[in-house]
């Protein structure tokens, strides 16, 4: 059905939205195919069969997957939807259609913040005498931040993965105090083999 198709392919435009290193390619190639998809939509639209079909599919959605500023736009439509087709107000049936489909086009899934919790347990469990005092400062100030960022439901993917960086950074600093003082590139090699470190752990977790 090409209600069936419109759903498949806004979830992959989400999927590819949420992504930070999606690239240009993607984008075009997602956005073509959900044009394609509405432009179908068009074609059946206007009377109350379809305008039900579409309530009977994202009533199947689950509001704990979704940003919540977008999910409560999403659900106010929703009712009103549901309120149009219970009604029998058949003038406005093309409008109230138009505007269910807008607000879940900009409904946002959830980043994962998996790696987040487990940098913020890690930096919690740290043993603090093999930190020096200003180490510890700044690495007290990015758990802040991150707990921050982990704790707002609005939280978007390139908020997360930046204090993801920056709490990696800190909890590392250590390794860098042993050589010469302001050589960024050994330490930025640790804080890469420990970022790679902790993916590999989600991954293997996962399975």
């Amino acid at each position: 059905m090409v209600a069936d198709e419109f759903i498949v392919t806004r979830d992959e435009a989400n999927a590819v939205y949420n992504n930070a290193s999606a690239t240009q390619e993607e984008v075009d190639g997602v956005f073509t195919r959900l044009a394609n998809a509405m432009h179908m939509l068009e074609f059946i639209k206007g009377d109350k069969t379809t305008l039900k079909t579409f309530i009977d599919k994202v009533n199947e959605l689950k509001a704990d997957k979704y940003i919540e500023t977008t999910w409560i736009v999403f659900e106010k439509e929703l009712a009103k939807a549901q309120m149009v087709y219970n009604e029998n107000v058949m003038l406005e049936v093309d409008e109230t259609y138009n505007v269910l489909v807008k607000a879940f086009l900009n409904l946002r899934l959830k980043p994962n913040k998996d790696l987040l919790s487990d940098l913020i347990n890690q930096a919690n469990g740290i043993n603090r005498a093999n930190y020096s005092a200003e180490s510890l400062k700044v690495l007290d100030a990015e758990v802040l931040k991150a707990k921050a960022v982990f704790e707002d439901p609005n939280a978007s993917e390139a908020k997360i993965k930046a204090v993801e960086v920056s709490l990696t950074k800190a909890l590392v600093v250590k390794l860098g105090e042993s050589v010469k003082t302001g050589d960024d590139n050994l330490i930025g090699m640790f804080t890469t083999i420990a970022l790679l470190s902790m993916m590999g752990y989600m991954i293997l977790r996962r399975k």
